[in-house]
């Protein structure tokens, strides 16, 4: 009992003793470039997770054996210029018609990162891991 009190004691003595430790803060300027990116960024990724949200693009993706829950999961963990090229494709696409190159984008983008190993979506492919 004597030693489990001199653990406790000697873990609150260094405890304490580290919380009064000055801990340090980096601040820098954040340029307006940089904040527009992101803005553009995440309105971007937006608009990729609406247009797979679609009922017709679901349907499209699950007629050609590809999960539309695993399609989101996906473009959250693509890159800004990979979600920027796919929003822009979308934006070329006539309304209400041919998805079809957008559609075969995404199929592409979901085989290269399964090719990879980063996701498991096919079962066709083999991990070069």
């Amino acid at each position: 009992m004597n030693a489990t009190k001199r653990l406790i004691a000697a873990l609150l003595i260094a405890s304490t003793t580290l919380m009064g430790l000055p801990l340090t803060a980096h601040a820098g300027i954040v340029s307006t470039d940089t904040t527009l990116t992101a803005t553009v960024t995440d309105g971007n990724r937006d608009r990729v997770n609406t247009f797979l949200a679609r009922s017709d693009v679901r349907q499209a993706m699950e007629a050609r054996g590809v999960d539309s829950a695993d399609a989101l999961v996906r473009v959250q963990s693509m890159s800004d210029a990979e979600v920027a090229q796919v929003a822009g494709r979308i934006d070329q696409a006539p309304a209400g018609g041919d998805i079809l190159g957008v559609l075969f984008t995404v199929f592409i983008v979901l085989l290269v990162t399964d090719i990879l190993g980063l996701t498991k979506v096919f079962p066709f492919t083999r991990s070069v891991r």
